[in-house]
């Protein structure tokens, strides 16, 4: 517990809350131990409180935004794709309990395991009664990233451009596909190819297949022009 108010800056009143936040189910299932002794529960409502104080933040911070413009604004933000980077950057990855086969995979590096660790220990606070100080953390640990995804818009949001700009010209949608998985669980790198007019137009890498896919339709954008 020491080490969640070390990385968040927040003093944990009620420490009952914050194992459960951070047991991956494998945990729990490897141990008989009860459904709500792992981050699900927690998670659910973590994932409410996130968005609700990003929402707050971008209300903040874009006064003239429109309200399609921040949801898209916010969509990216509170992705297993963010989520994960900063999980990362604090620290939160390495405290998070997993079973020991899936320890041994590595699971608790996968974005989507350490996404949810994160969205839980909000969760965690918000019963604990640290609204307010989370709004402090949320608004210090997200500007800096939004100010990236405003920078940077085009890449984050390529799979929606492309899209859009797909059915703008004959009314069809890209299709993406799998062509290739290297590497262990937790570090695996998928390739992705992108395919428009059945003709394919692009190719991505990443460790997700929506990381992938995002940057496969970014190159299509690029190359058909539509950004």
């Amino acid at each position: 517990m020491k080490s969640v108010e070390d990385i968040f800056g927040i003093s944990i009143s009620n420490g009952d809350l914050f194992r459960p936040a951070l047991t991956h189910p494998s945990y729990t299932k490897e141990n008989d131990l009860e459904y709500a002794e792992c981050y699900e529960r927690l998670e659910f409502l973590g994932d409410a409180v996130l968005k609700l104080l990003v929402s707050d933040l971008l209300y903040e911070k874009y006064p003239e935004a429109a309200e399609g413009d921040m949801s898209k604004l916010r969509s990216i933000a509170v992705s297993d794709n963010i989520l994960a980077i900063i999980s990362h950057d604090i620290g939160l990855d390495k405290l998070i309990i997993v079973g020991s086969h899936d320890k041994k995979l590595g699971v608790q590096k996968l974005e989507s395991v350490t996404a949810c660790a994160f969205e839980a220990v909000l969760g965690a606070y918000y019963l604990d009664g640290k609204l307010s100080e989370l709004t402090v953390f949320i608004k210090k640990t997200f500007e800096p990233y939004l100010c990236e995804i405003e920078k940077n818009y085009s890449q984050y949001n390529a799979k929606a451009i492309l899209q859009e700009f797909t059915q703008g010209q004959n009314k069809t949608i890209p299709v993406y596909n799998v062509v290739n998985m290297e590497g262990p669980a937790h570090n695996r790198v998928f390739t992705v190819e992108v395919s428009y007019n059945d003709e394919v137009i692009a190719s991505g890498c990443g460790k997700t297949k929506k990381d992938a896919e995002q940057k496969a339709a970014y190159e299509a954008c690029k190359k058909l022009g539509a950004i």
